[in-house]
Protein backbone atom coordinates (compact mmCIF):
# COMPACT_ATOMS: atom_id res chain seq x y z
CA UNK A 1 0.00 0.00 0.00
CA UNK A 2 0.91 3.26 -0.78
CA UNK A 3 0.95 6.27 1.63
CA UNK A 4 -1.81 7.92 -0.60
CA UNK A 5 -3.89 4.95 -0.64
CA UNK A 6 -3.25 4.76 3.10
CA UNK A 7 -4.59 8.43 3.34
CA UNK A 8 -7.83 7.62 0.72
CA UNK A 9 -8.62 4.70 3.14
CA UNK A 10 -8.36 6.61 6.27
CA UNK A 11 -10.29 9.21 4.92
CA UNK A 12 -12.90 6.73 3.97
CA UNK A 13 -12.85 5.45 7.55
CA UNK A 14 -13.44 8.68 9.12
CA UNK A 15 -16.21 9.72 6.70
CA UNK A 16 -18.12 6.48 7.14
CA UNK A 17 -17.61 6.80 11.04
CA UNK A 18 -19.04 10.56 11.25
CA UNK A 19 -16.63 12.15 13.26
CA UNK A 20 -16.60 15.67 13.82
CA UNK A 21 -14.60 18.44 12.55
CA UNK A 22 -13.02 22.22 13.37
CA UNK A 23 -10.00 21.57 15.60
CA UNK A 24 -7.41 22.39 12.85
CA UNK A 25 -9.01 20.21 9.64
CA UNK A 26 -12.63 20.70 8.65
CA UNK A 27 -13.36 17.59 6.10
CA UNK A 28 -12.24 13.94 6.42
CA UNK A 29 -8.80 14.41 3.47
CA UNK A 30 -7.43 17.08 5.67
CA UNK A 31 -7.46 15.12 8.74
CA UNK A 32 -6.09 11.74 7.13
CA UNK A 33 -3.35 13.57 5.42
CA UNK A 34 -2.77 15.07 8.83
CA UNK A 35 -2.85 11.71 11.03
CA UNK A 36 -1.24 9.75 8.26
CA UNK A 37 2.01 12.18 7.63
CA UNK A 38 2.40 12.50 11.75
CA UNK A 39 2.20 9.04 12.34
CA UNK A 40 4.61 8.13 9.98
CA UNK A 41 7.28 11.10 11.11
CA UNK A 42 7.05 12.73 8.06
CA UNK A 43 6.36 16.69 7.06
CA UNK A 44 3.09 17.68 7.00
CA UNK A 45 2.95 20.19 4.61
CA UNK A 46 4.85 17.82 1.80
CA UNK A 47 2.31 15.29 0.75
CA UNK A 48 2.71 15.42 -2.95
CA UNK A 49 6.46 14.39 -2.26
CA UNK A 50 5.76 11.12 -0.14
CA UNK A 51 2.38 10.39 -1.87
CA UNK A 52 3.95 6.87 -3.61
CA UNK A 53 5.98 5.54 -0.84
CA UNK A 54 5.34 2.30 -0.04
CA UNK A 55 4.20 1.94 3.32
CA UNK A 56 5.80 -1.20 5.47
CA UNK A 57 3.36 -3.48 7.65
CA UNK A 58 3.93 -2.31 10.64
CA UNK A 59 3.67 1.20 9.45
CA UNK A 60 -0.06 0.29 8.02
CA UNK A 61 -0.25 -0.92 11.42
CA UNK A 62 0.68 1.80 12.87
CA UNK A 63 -1.73 4.10 11.19
CA UNK A 64 -4.79 1.86 11.67
CA UNK A 65 -4.26 1.68 14.71
CA UNK A 66 -4.15 5.77 15.04
CA UNK A 67 -7.67 6.11 12.62
CA UNK A 68 -8.94 3.27 14.87
CA UNK A 69 -8.41 5.98 18.15
CA UNK A 70 -9.15 8.63 16.68
CA UNK A 71 -12.99 7.33 15.70
CA UNK A 72 -13.23 4.74 18.77
CA UNK A 73 -12.42 8.00 21.50
CA UNK A 74 -13.66 10.98 18.89
CA UNK A 75 -11.06 13.27 20.54
CA UNK A 76 -9.68 16.06 18.66
CA UNK A 77 -7.02 14.89 16.70
CA UNK A 78 -4.73 17.22 17.75
CA UNK A 79 -5.28 15.09 21.28
CA UNK A 80 -3.74 12.14 19.88
CA UNK A 81 -0.68 14.45 18.27
CA UNK A 82 -0.02 16.81 21.07
CA UNK A 83 0.39 19.48 18.35
CA UNK A 84 -2.15 22.08 16.37
CA UNK A 85 -1.10 24.18 13.97
CA UNK A 86 -2.61 27.95 13.94
CA UNK A 87 -1.04 30.21 11.22
CA UNK A 88 1.21 28.15 10.01
CA UNK A 89 2.57 28.10 13.66
CA UNK A 90 3.00 25.08 15.76
CA UNK A 91 1.68 24.85 19.21
CA UNK A 92 1.54 21.78 21.91
CA UNK A 93 -1.68 21.02 23.26
CA UNK A 94 -3.08 18.74 25.62
CA UNK A 95 -6.42 17.66 27.45
CA UNK A 96 -5.67 20.53 29.78
CA UNK A 97 -6.41 23.27 26.57
CA UNK A 98 -9.02 23.27 24.25
CA UNK A 99 -7.49 22.96 20.34
CA UNK A 100 -6.77 26.32 19.46
CA UNK A 101 -8.26 28.07 16.60
CA UNK A 102 -9.14 31.12 17.07
CA UNK A 103 -9.91 33.64 14.39
CA UNK A 104 -8.64 36.64 16.20
CA UNK A 105 -5.09 34.94 14.97
CA UNK A 106 -7.03 35.67 11.64
CA UNK A 107 -6.59 40.09 12.73
CA UNK A 108 -3.21 39.45 13.89
CA UNK A 109 -1.50 37.47 10.65
CA UNK A 110 -3.41 39.69 8.16
CA UNK A 111 -2.71 43.44 9.88
CA UNK A 112 -6.63 43.93 10.19
CA UNK A 113 -5.98 45.24 13.83
CA UNK A 114 -2.77 47.40 12.91
CA UNK A 115 -4.61 50.26 11.94
CA UNK A 116 -5.81 51.18 15.58
CA UNK A 117 -2.27 50.51 16.90
CA UNK A 118 0.40 53.28 16.81
CA UNK A 119 4.17 53.97 17.28
CA UNK A 120 3.34 53.91 21.14
CA UNK A 121 1.74 50.72 21.64
CA UNK A 122 3.97 48.97 23.71
CA UNK A 123 1.53 46.15 25.90
CA UNK A 124 -0.98 43.94 25.12
CA UNK A 125 -3.03 41.21 26.87
CA UNK A 126 -4.11 38.07 26.08
CA UNK A 127 -6.85 37.36 28.19
CA UNK A 128 -8.16 33.48 28.43
CA UNK A 129 -4.73 32.43 26.53
CA UNK A 130 -5.79 29.16 26.88
CA UNK A 131 -2.42 27.31 25.24
CA UNK A 132 -0.50 30.55 24.71
CA UNK A 133 -0.83 30.42 20.90
CA UNK A 134 -2.70 34.17 20.38
CA UNK A 135 -0.19 35.99 22.96
CA UNK A 136 2.35 33.70 21.14
CA UNK A 137 1.49 35.16 17.58
CA UNK A 138 1.16 39.03 19.14
CA UNK A 139 4.66 39.05 20.16
CA UNK A 140 5.51 37.59 16.89
CA UNK A 141 3.61 39.87 15.00
CA UNK A 142 5.02 42.94 16.94
CA UNK A 143 7.65 42.18 18.01
CA UNK A 144 8.15 45.90 19.81
CA UNK A 145 5.62 44.83 22.25
CA UNK A 146 5.63 43.16 25.74
CA UNK A 147 2.43 40.55 26.12
CA UNK A 148 0.84 39.30 29.11
CA UNK A 149 -1.54 36.06 28.99
CA UNK A 150 -3.98 35.00 31.56
CA UNK A 151 -6.03 32.65 32.46
CA UNK A 152 -8.37 31.67 34.60
CA UNK A 153 -7.12 27.75 34.74
CA UNK A 154 -3.62 26.57 36.17
CA UNK A 155 -3.31 23.46 33.95
CA UNK A 156 -3.94 26.02 30.66
CA UNK A 157 -1.24 28.10 32.38
CA UNK A 158 1.27 25.42 32.38
CA UNK A 159 0.56 24.55 28.79
CA UNK A 160 0.81 28.00 27.91
CA UNK A 161 4.65 28.66 29.52
CA UNK A 162 5.62 25.20 27.50
CA UNK A 163 4.41 27.32 24.13
CA UNK A 164 6.23 30.64 25.45
CA UNK A 165 9.12 28.55 26.18
CA UNK A 166 8.65 26.71 22.58
CA UNK A 167 8.94 29.77 20.54
CA UNK A 168 11.75 31.51 22.45
CA UNK A 169 9.17 34.20 23.84
CA UNK A 170 9.94 33.64 27.99
CA UNK A 171 11.34 37.06 27.80
CA UNK A 172 8.34 39.19 26.22
CA UNK A 173 5.12 37.05 27.60
CA UNK A 174 4.18 37.19 31.28
CA UNK A 175 1.60 34.37 32.47
CA UNK A 176 -0.61 35.63 35.07
CA UNK A 177 -3.68 33.41 36.91
CA UNK A 178 -6.38 34.82 37.61
CA UNK A 179 -10.13 35.17 37.23
CA UNK A 180 -10.77 37.59 34.53
CA UNK A 181 -9.06 41.10 34.57
CA UNK A 182 -8.54 40.72 37.86
CA UNK A 183 -5.52 38.16 37.53
CA UNK A 184 -3.45 41.23 35.99
CA UNK A 185 -4.05 43.66 38.90
CA UNK A 186 -3.89 47.30 37.92
CA UNK A 187 -1.84 47.43 34.48
CA UNK A 188 -3.48 48.79 31.72
CA UNK A 189 -3.26 47.96 27.98
CA UNK A 190 -2.97 49.41 24.52
CA UNK A 191 -4.91 46.47 23.52
CA UNK A 192 -6.91 43.55 25.15
CA UNK A 193 -7.38 40.51 23.25
CA UNK A 194 -9.69 38.06 24.38
CA UNK A 195 -11.23 34.39 23.11
CA UNK A 196 -13.18 34.09 25.79
CA UNK A 197 -15.98 31.35 26.93
CA UNK A 198 -19.00 32.38 24.92
CA UNK A 199 -20.87 29.30 23.95
CA UNK A 200 -24.62 29.27 25.20
CA UNK A 201 -26.21 26.30 27.45
CA UNK A 202 -28.57 25.64 24.21
CA UNK A 203 -25.51 25.10 22.41
CA UNK A 204 -23.48 23.50 24.46
CA UNK A 205 -25.93 20.95 25.27
CA UNK A 206 -25.73 19.63 21.43
CA UNK A 207 -21.81 19.87 21.14
CA UNK A 208 -20.32 16.64 19.25
CA UNK A 209 -18.27 14.57 21.80
CA UNK A 210 -15.21 16.01 19.49
CA UNK A 211 -16.16 19.65 21.73
CA UNK A 212 -17.15 18.11 24.60
CA UNK A 213 -13.31 16.20 25.12
CA UNK A 214 -12.54 20.00 25.85
CA UNK A 215 -12.09 21.70 29.06
CA UNK A 216 -15.97 23.05 29.56
CA UNK A 217 -14.48 26.41 31.69
CA UNK A 218 -13.40 27.21 27.80
CA UNK A 219 -15.88 26.80 26.15
CA UNK A 220 -19.09 27.40 28.10
CA UNK A 221 -20.42 30.88 28.66
CA UNK A 222 -23.60 31.00 30.40
CA UNK A 223 -27.44 30.60 29.35
CA UNK A 224 -26.82 33.38 26.56
CA UNK A 225 -23.14 32.60 26.17
CA UNK A 226 -22.19 36.54 27.77
CA UNK A 227 -21.46 35.60 31.44
CA UNK A 228 -17.49 36.18 30.64
CA UNK A 229 -18.09 39.08 28.16
CA UNK A 230 -20.50 41.01 30.55
CA UNK A 231 -17.73 41.20 33.26
CA UNK A 232 -15.11 41.69 30.84
CA UNK A 233 -16.90 44.89 28.98
CA UNK A 234 -17.05 46.77 32.70
CA UNK A 235 -14.25 46.14 33.47
CA UNK A 236 -11.94 46.64 30.27
CA UNK A 237 -12.04 50.52 30.16
CA UNK A 238 -9.67 50.53 33.67
CA UNK A 239 -7.92 48.23 32.10
CA UNK A 240 -6.67 50.19 28.65
CA UNK A 241 -5.13 52.73 27.77
CA UNK A 242 -6.89 56.06 26.36
CA UNK A 243 -6.34 54.95 23.12
CA UNK A 244 -6.45 51.64 24.04
CA UNK A 245 -8.51 48.80 21.88
CA UNK A 246 -10.71 45.42 23.05
CA UNK A 247 -10.49 42.53 20.29
CA UNK A 248 -13.21 40.14 21.49
CA UNK A 249 -13.84 37.14 19.55
CA UNK A 250 -17.83 35.70 20.22
CA UNK A 251 -18.43 32.91 17.66
CA UNK A 252 -22.01 32.43 16.52
CA UNK A 253 -23.43 34.35 19.26
CA UNK A 254 -23.35 38.06 17.74
CA UNK A 255 -27.38 38.26 18.19
CA UNK A 256 -27.34 37.38 21.74
CA UNK A 257 -24.49 39.99 21.89
CA UNK A 258 -26.32 42.50 20.25
CA UNK A 259 -29.00 41.78 22.82
CA UNK A 260 -27.00 41.57 25.53
CA UNK A 261 -25.09 44.60 24.84
CA UNK A 262 -27.63 47.12 22.76
CA UNK A 263 -25.82 50.41 24.02
CA UNK A 264 -22.54 49.30 21.76
CA UNK A 265 -21.70 49.74 18.10
CA UNK A 266 -18.64 47.05 17.74
CA UNK A 267 -15.92 47.63 14.55
CA UNK A 268 -16.68 43.76 13.17
CA UNK A 269 -13.53 42.51 11.65
CA UNK A 270 -13.24 40.39 8.34
CA UNK A 271 -12.59 36.85 8.52
CA UNK A 272 -12.73 33.57 7.10
CA UNK A 273 -15.69 32.44 9.03
CA UNK A 274 -17.62 35.19 8.55
CA UNK A 275 -17.36 39.41 8.94
CA UNK A 276 -19.71 38.65 12.75
CA UNK A 277 -17.59 36.63 14.63
CA UNK A 278 -14.90 38.87 16.15
CA UNK A 279 -15.67 42.56 16.90
CA UNK A 280 -13.03 45.86 17.81
CA UNK A 281 -13.65 48.40 20.41
CA UNK A 282 -12.11 51.23 21.58
CA UNK A 283 -12.21 52.17 25.28
CA UNK A 284 -13.97 55.79 24.20
CA UNK A 285 -16.77 53.72 23.27
CA UNK A 286 -17.04 50.76 26.40
CA UNK A 287 -16.77 54.45 28.65
CA UNK A 288 -19.43 56.27 26.15
CA UNK A 289 -21.65 53.02 26.51
CA UNK A 290 -21.70 52.50 30.14
CA UNK A 291 -22.66 56.64 30.22
CA UNK A 292 -25.34 56.40 28.29
CA UNK A 293 -26.75 52.72 30.20
CA UNK A 294 -26.47 53.98 33.55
Amino acid sequence: MTLIDAVRAASARLEKAGVCFGHGTTNAWDEAVWLVLWRLGLPLDDLDGVAQRELTPAEQRAVDALIDERIATRKPAAYLTGEAWLQGVPFTVDERVIVPRSLIAEAIADGTIDPWLSAHTRRVLDLCTGNGSLAVLAAMAWPEVTVDAADLSADALAVARINVERHGLADRIALFHGDGLAAVGGRRYDLILCNPPYVNAQSMATLPPEYRAEPALALAGGADGMDFVRTLLRDAPAHLNDDGVLVLEIGHERAHFEHAFPHLEPVWLPTSAGDDQVLLLERGSLVDASASHT
